[in-house]
């Protein structure tokens, strides 16, 4: 089968936008040149790659074979150029890290500093929620990964990162605020805003629920802790959130931590990838980077 690497790029790149216009922004061509290389690939594969529906771009089973086997081959160019690189003295190349979207209030800054010490790097950073994580980990899509609960389905190497303390919180003018210890069972009328099912925040806070039998009313669950935290501050109920969402001034947004009984929950974050995986050396100073600031 004669397909060309370029060629193999530009699969990714429309997989990973899942429009033809999209990938070929990315890829720096005209939106031609990516649809003449793709028929000539299927041409050569003797199978359609993808097809479009409504107005989205989806690889079909021969795309996606073609695809993880584009990605293997890109892995190994990468880690062939870094190799060469460090040979030379050199640390220079792609850095792709995907993480769940609270992580986003402290991994910018661990990048930052790490672009500091190596600025010939190109780092590709995906803040995803931690289904979107999980489905580029099960893709192989990135480095390395950053998420609260690993998915107990998948073969990884997984690393003990950080704390990641859930607490809960409630309007700043709310009754419960003026109390030094809060029992769980004066919790009960209260009503709760929620990190959405399937997240790692939701996970955390439901085997929480069930080890002391609490059912909470529930009147909103939202997919972004800013969300949660300006329905909170306007009065809509309490939530449960991680320590790292929340800014050294909680007053001035509204918000209050509660001191209630076992509480906070206790969770880490984790770094992740693969088993079986070869770390780009990239990645490594990276995973380095990480383990040192924590």
């Amino acid at each position: 089968m004669n397909v060309s690497f370029r060629q193999l790029k530009l699969l990714l790149a429309v997989a990973e936008h899942r429009s033809i216009t999209a990938a070929a922004d990315a890829c720096y061509i005209t939106q031609p040149t990516v649809s003449m290389q793709l028929k000539a690939m299927s041409d050569e594969v003797g199978l359609p790659l993808y097809e479009v529906i409504g107005k989205q771009v989806f690889l079909t089973a021969a795309g996606e074979a073609v695809a993880q086997s584009a990605r293997m081959i890109r892995d190994e160019f990468d880690y062939l150029q870094q190799t060469i690189s460090a040979m030379k003295g050199h640390t220079e190349g792609r850095l792709r890290v995907a993480i769940a979207s609270t992580a986003k209030y402290f991994v910018p800054r661990m990048l930052g500093n790490f672009y500091k010490q190596f600025p010939n790097i190109d780092i590709a950073f995906e803040v995803l929620n931690r289904d979107g994580v999980v489905n580029r980990l099960k893709a192989n899509a990135d480095d390395l990964y950053i998420m609260s609960i690993p998915p107990a389905d998948l073969d990884l190497e997984q690393y003990r990162f950080l704390e990641n303390p859930l607490v809960v919180i409630a309007p700043i003018d709310h009754p419960l605020g003026a109390k030094k210890r809060i029992k769980r069972k004066e919790l009960i009328d209260e009503l709760f805003v929620l990190r959405e099912a399937g997240s790692g925040t939701r996970l955390a806070c439901n085997a929480y629920f069930t080890e002391h039998q609490f059912q909470p009313k529930v009147r909103l669950e939202l997919g972004s802790n800013e969300a949660i935290k300006q329905a909170v501050a306007g009065g809509l109920g309490l939530a449960i959130i991680s320590k790292h969402a929340l800014s050294q001034n909680l007053a001035s947004e509204g918000l209050q931590i509660l001191k209630v009984d076992n509480f906070p929950i206790h969770s880490n974050w984790w770094i992740i990838y693969p088993k079986g995986k070869r770390l780009s050396p990239i990645a490594k100073v990276f995973f380095e980077h990480l383990q040192d600031w924590a």
